[in-house]
């Protein structure tokens, strides 16, 4: 399944991002992550049977969560009520519930399909598909130089969305944890790796400058201050060019509390002639996915 030309990009550009969308064959939902005082996180999904403004909850048809509960009809409180606006009866959702002995709260929220198509956003998105053309967009990388994403060309392109800031373990910093581990394996065989190329794209160029990219970069890297990037860039976009980087690819960013960005995913594999091949817009592909479509998309080319 993929997100409609018609979903709700009030959620996903707005306070609700950070949930993933969703595939057409989705994976278990992943081991939940606790913090320090005993909340857990869950990925989830469900249709929404009701809404109740006064008590800013929604109740919610759930999916099965592996290892917490099984499929079963509930209510959860919003940690922003204020987005229960833009929910409605039978639209279908994705989230983050945050489950403690005392609450289940749920937050991220990105509606993935909806009850009736005449619930207008007010700007619409276009969902990324196979086969279309890439713009040539500049990014600012962690070495001080413009790159174009033309550059690229004549190689497979592995590209994802982060911040250096961000707080959520199953979020950025596993999206940055898995391209190193994509970068790794391609290592491995000189032939794909020199056929490849990974770039990691900052959403927050105020902060994200140059030198904390490639201090974050190095990390990740496993190289720190030996890194040499050279399959592997972390940049970001000028403040003028970001929102139209974030629209293309589909990213909803937004203020969170203190430092923090409320953001949806996305993770693209781009082929050689600068074209979607796939779209992920979760956190739950792997990596033995992303070098599979590699090797596809060089067999494809290879055979064509």
């Amino acid at each position: 399944m993929r997100f409609s030309s018609g979903f709700s990009t009030a959620l996903l550009a707005g306070v609700l991002a950070l949930a993933c969308g969703c595939h057409e064959s989705p994976a278990p939902a992943p081991a939940a992550s606790a913090s320090a005082n005993g909340v857990k996180q869950y990925h989830i999904r469900g249709v929404i049977v009701s809404t109740d403004p006064t008590k800013g909850e929604i109740t919610l048809d759930t999916e099965a969560i592996p290892g917490f509960m099984d499929a079963m009809v509930m209510p959860y409180k919003l940690k922003t009520p204020n987005i229960i606006s833009d929910l409605h009866p039978g639209d279908t959702i994705t989230a983050t519930l945050f489950a403690s002995d005392t609450s289940d709260i749920l937050d991220q929220i990105v509606i993935v399909g909806q009850a009736k198509a005449d619930y207008p956003p007010p700007m619409q998105y276009n969902p990324l598909t196979p086969g279309e053309s890439v713009p040539n967009f500049s990014f600012l990388n962690q070495s001080d130089r413009t790159i174009h994403l033309d550059q690229f060309r004549g190689k497979v392109l592995l590209m994802t969305f982060i911040y250096t800031r961000c707080p959520l373990a199953d979020y950025c910093p596993r999206m940055s944890r898995d391209f190193a581990e994509i970068d790794d394996a391609l290592a491995e065989d000189p032939d794909l790796y020199k056929k490849t190329h990974l770039l990691s794209v900052s959403f927050d160029p105020k902060y994200d400058t140059p030198k904390v990219l490639r201090s974050y970069g190095g990390a990740y890297t496993g190289r720190y201050t030996e890194s040499t990037f050279k399959h592997w860039d972390f940049a970001a976009p000028s403040e003028k060019e970001l929102p139209k980087v974030l629209k293309f690819f589909l990213v909803g960013v937004t203020p969170g509390p203190k430092t923090t960005l409320t953001h949806s995913l996305s993770t693209v594999v781009i082929t050689p002639d600068g074209k979607i091949y796939k779209w992920y817009p979760t956190n739950d592909w792997k990596p033995e996915q992303l070098i599979s479509d590699v090797k596809q998309l060089l067999k494809d080319k290879t055979t064509s």
